[in-house]
């Protein structure tokens, strides 16, 4: 036996020589080896770790020959050499919707903003802002699927998308609710018999051609204005049988009425009316409109500007546009009657989210967001009719709208007469106009 003992070292030899020899195949093999003893310094036979049957080194020696019996985890903890390039990380993203955006992406979802934002270490997500948008697609699907209940369609109109609740309502509306002490003003009340008053009745078939225009008012709070100088020029035409047919300037009272209004964040009905009465109005031509707080260009004095800024070739006038004070209309009837015989009046109405999204048919308020917010509008009623339903026959009046004809029924919108649908019964007003007495005493007239 002590003859071999010789043989001993060499097979010993021999195993740890083709493991090294292999030892390139098996560098993934999991440890830890090097890692849980640490590096020694210099050649020491006992730091050495067993692997498939014969020992690697976790010591100095090894690092002689690339690949010679080193424990697999040697390099990146034993030597304290640069550990090998990490593989590179993946790159973050959002998937959402059925979409992948990169890391601090920015989108747009209707009026809200949306950031792929990093959560941790591999994860990312689609942070959206949470506001309410003028436009919400919920409120026309449910609407237009429930129209025989609601009576009206809706649209998603493209110049209210993207916008927020909050900006049609302090932008698309400009009525500052009237004060108290105005609200107590008594109505005119006139003598006739409410059965003589007919079904149906619009201004524009009574007096073609001298109607205002439906305008789009922009993204200024400005319906104001708008109704009050457009009620103003129906009624100049109208008692001057249209010899002055005009379209007054809202931007007048816009840039130069600043006593207690808020140019394109409101104003109040009672006060533009004032201003109108003791100032006057200078003509769409002299003062268009901008939809913007423009700084006011008419003097309030004197008359070193006239109604057009120039001299009326077709009219007698000498003077800008004045009015005799406003007064208040009252009931259904009243309106109705006042309508008939004076032309359009002014309303105020209270707007709902969904008012924004009518299209089409007689509008009443849906109980479908719980949680409206609201503002007050002015508008220019028109005329009135009736129409059959499956819920029997409907009332409405015929409104003028300011958003444009490409809103509503050609910039017009029906609404439900004879129950103060959205208060549009509660503050009406109308005026005379200050038409020049030479017109009023021609023959021709």
């Amino acid at each position: 036996m002590a003859s071999f003992s010789w043989l001993c070292p060499l097979v010993a030899l021999t195993l740890l020589t083709l493991t090294t020899a292999q030892f390139s195949d098996y560098s993934d093999l999991r440890g830890p080896y090097c890692q849980r003893r640490g590096c020694c310094p210099g050649r020491q036979d006992d730091c050495s770790e067993p692997i498939l049957g014969t020992l690697c080194y976790c010591d100095d020696f090894c690092n002689r020959t690339r690949n010679e019996d080193c424990c697999p985890d040697f390099w990146t903890h034993c030597k304290g050499l640069p550990p090998p390039p990490e593989p590179p990380s993946p790159i973050l993203g959002c998937t959402y919707e059925g979409r992948v955006y990169p890391l601090n992406k920015q989108i747009k979802k209707n009026c809200n903003v949306c950031k792929c934002e990093k959560m941790g270490q591999n994860q990312a997500d689609m942070l959206c802002e949470q506001h309410q948008c003028l436009i919400e697609p919920s409120i026309t699907e449910a609407i237009n699927s429930n129209y025989a209940n609601y009576g009206w369609s809706a649209s998603n109109y493209s110049k209210f998308w993207g916008h927020k609740l909050e900006e049609g309502i302090k932008l698309r509306l400009g009525t500052l609710q009237p004060q108290r002490f105005v609200m107590h003003m008594n109505p005119v009340r006139r003598i006739y018999d409410p059965n003589s008053l007919p079904r149906e009745f619009d201004s524009e078939f009574k007096w073609p051609g001298w109607m205002s225009e439906i305008q789009d008012q922009g993204w200024c709070g400005s319906s104001w204005a708008i109704t009050t100088a457009a009620v103003a020029s129906d009624r100049f035409a109208i008692l001057s049988k249209g010899r002055e047919k005009v379209t007054l300037s809202a931007q007048h009272l816009l840039s130069c009425d600043r006593r207690g209004q808020q140019s394109c964040n409101g104003g109040y009905l009672d006060r533009a009316w004032s201003y109108i009465r003791k100032i006057g109005l200078v003509d769409e031509q002299c003062f268009p409109y901008s939809a913007t707080n423009e700084k006011c260009r008419i003097p309030r004095r004197g008359d070193l500007v006239t109604a057009n800024c120039q001299l009326p070739t077709n009219v007698d006038r000498r003077s800008k546009y004045k009015v005799a004070p406003a007064y208040r209309v009252g009931n259904e009837t009243d309106i109705m009657y006042e309508i008939l015989h004076s032309g359009p009046v002014q309303a105020t109405m209270k707007v709902y989210h969904d008012f924004f999204t009518y299209k089409r048919g007689i509008y009443r308020h849906s109980p479908i967001s719980t949680n409206d917010r609201t503002g007050y509008h002015s508008v220019r009623i028109v005329g009135w009719g009736e129409e059959y339903s499956p819920e029997g026959l409907k009332k409405y009046w015929k409104v003028a709208n300011s958003w444009g004809p490409e809103w509503g029924e050609n910039g017009y919108f029906r609404i439900l007469r004879g129950s103060n649908e959205c208060e549009i019964e509660s503050f009406v007003l109308g005026t005379w106009a200050e038409v020049e007495n030479k017109l009023l005493l021609r023959n021709e007239i």
